[in-house]
């Protein structure tokens, strides 16, 4: 299993070329790092990074993504050779996005995959607080989101599915800070998810962690054959990979309990952050590299898969989930059922 076939390129003024079948990595005159081709699945550029034409092309030729993220890991554009994946798969997934039975079906699975697993991570900070009063808030938060879940099988719509989600969102980021060090929560104090741009340390930090993980569930989904542009809990829209937002939904607890550590760790301090135009909080090239060394690691990490039933690196879990989605789009799993019988990833 190759965990590490994605390069990350995040010191600004690199210069990436074509060496014969190898990717070398320029900074002015020195040579930083040569990476065969054969190594890669994808190569991802932080803010301004240069590129030779002749590497685009052969990245293309290979199969090789390319994608561009701002310094903040927000995506500016992907670069690919021509599609490729299996044409019956994909039209029956834009076929069964227009089954509104199936897409609903499909959306609570998807919420409440994304509620479990950030229930857990309330739950763990209570277990693991240090004052009752933080554990008390912890555990009402947690209330909070298992009462959320209780009423997703109900929910009659897509909208309502949607508002739940929102609400329980609301009431997890409202306790986030509960999870820092008291040492650490006024400099990375959060009023809430915020983004586009991220106006305090911490969601500057979760936006770039959500960034990494969005760009290898895209990458799972692609892997497959799965079009990442048609979702189901996501709205269409132009250039939006709605299908890569649905199924990120269950990572996003794996960037917040990591972006906790970093923090409590002293990995990731105050002065890591720099403040741009409009309010916006922009994490240094230095600290960027710190965290994603450690989201890399992270993703080496085992844990037992619910529906394998065996273990497997968390690094592999995203295709691992696009290929049950896969099954699902073609009700393969529920027989003659016609709702999806996908099952997100659930972390105990």
């Amino acid at each position: 299993m190759q965990l590490l076939n994605t390069l990350y390129v995040n010191t600004t003024e690199s210069y990436l070329r074509l060496d014969n079948d190898t990717l070398r990595v320029m900074l002015g005159e020195e040579t930083r790092l040569r990476v065969p081709l054969h190594h890669l699945e994808a190569v991802v550029c932080f803010g301004r990074i240069g590129l030779s034409v002749p590497l685009m092309h052969r990245l293309a030729e290979e199969a090789i993504a390319l994608v561009l993220l701002d310094e903040n890991g927000r995506f500016k554009a992907r670069l690919e050779g021509p599609m490729a994946g299996n044409v019956l798969l994909r039209k029956a997934q834009h076929a069964q996005s227009a089954n509104s039975a199936f897409a609903l079906d499909l959306a609570r699975n998807f919420v409440a995959g994304k509620i479990n697993n950030t229930r857990q991570v309330l739950l763990r900070g209570a277990r693991d607080a240090k004052s009752e009063s933080d554990a008390a808030q912890l555990t009402r938060g947690a209330q909070d989101l298992a009462a959320s879940l209780r009423a997703l099988p109900a929910a009659p719509d897509l909208d309502v599915v949607r508002g739940l989600e929102g609400e329980a969102a609301k009431q997890y980021f409202a306790r986030m800070t509960l999870l820092l060090k008291p040492d650490a929560r006024a400099d990375f104090a959060m009023e809430g998810r915020n983004r586009r741009p991220p106006r305090d340390r911490i969601n500057a930090l979760l936006s770039f962690l959500y960034a990494m993980w969005m760009n290898d569930c895209r990458s799972a989904l692609e892997a497959v054959g799965l079009d990442p542009q048609v979702g189901f809990l996501h709205a269409l829209r132009p250039g939006r990979a709605a299908l890569a937002l649905d199924l990120m939904e269950e990572f996003r607890s794996f960037a917040d309990r990591l972006a906790v550590t970093l923090v409590n760790r002293g990995q990731v301090a105050a002065t890591d952050f720099s403040a741009g135009e409009g309010r916006a909080v922009n994490l240094l090239p230095d600290a960027r590299k710190v965290v994603v060394v450690a989201y890399q690691e992270r993703k080496q990490e085992m844990l037992t898969h619910p529906v394998l039933q065996q273990p497997i690196p968390l690094g592999m879990v995203p295709l691992v989930q696009a290929r049950l989605l896969a099954r699902a789009v073609r009700c393969e799993q529920s027989g003659d059922s016609p709702l999806a019988s996908y099952l997100p990833f659930i972390y105990k």
